[in-house]
């Protein structure tokens, strides 16, 4: 019987993946994870992924 990679949710993409970084209780993608790291803060995708990564902050702050 072989092993079967666990699959997460992406908190940003939404879709289910195999790779990726845990952000405290939070999964993202390593796809997601590459465009976030090389989005300029002037880029339009920026705010949608400040979006995305909200709930995460807003989880340990409550």
């Amino acid at each position: 019987m072989r092993d079967t990679p666990e699959t997460h949710v992406c908190i940003v993409c939404r879709e289910p993946k195999t790779s990726g970084i845990r952000i405290w209780d939070q999964f993202v993608c390593a796809a997601c994870e590459r465009e976030i790291v090389q989005t300029d803060v002037e880029d339009e995708k920026y705010d949608f992924y400040i979006e995305r990564l909200k709930p995460i902050w807003l989880d340990k702050i409550s």
